[in-house]
């Protein structure tokens, strides 16, 4: 049984961060399933898993030091398209496409989302 019900992720800007999260994360074969109310869109395989929301307190989001949301990649292939996807549409580097030191055969690239946010994706596979 997984740990988490979903992970949410504020924003300051509702449309550009739905044109960032439908790129990377269609880059990734993982769903937009639509909005969850005017001010949140929600992601996931079959059901939502991530939430991108405009903060309901009405404070600005901000993103989290030291905070970083991965999700899974099924190829290296799927690793460049992430992180081609994420510059594309409003994303920062924040570490390229490469093998990473942290596990055997891992692959990954971050990018930072229009808001700030960090997030990765990582593949396992040899090759």
């Amino acid at each position: 049984m997984a740990i988490f019900t979903h992970v949410t992720l504020g924003t300051n800007n509702f449309d550009a961060a739905v044109t960032f999260y439908d790129a990377v994360l269609g880059a990734l074969g993982i769903n937009n399933l639509g909005k969850l109310h005017d001010t949140a869109m929600m992601y996931g395989k079959e059901s939502f898993e991530l939430v991108i929301l405009t903060p309901s307190n009405g404070q600005p989001a901000c993103s989290a030091n030291g905070g970083t949301v991965g999700f899974a990649a099924t190829s290296r292939d799927a690793v460049h398209k992430f992180h081609e996807a994420g510059l594309a549409n409003g994303g920062v580097d924040e570490g390229k496409p490469g093998p990473r030191s942290f596990a055997p055969n891992a692959y990954a690239a971050y990018l930072r989302d229009p808001d700030g946010n960090k997030i990765t994706t990582i593949c396992f596979a040899s090759e």
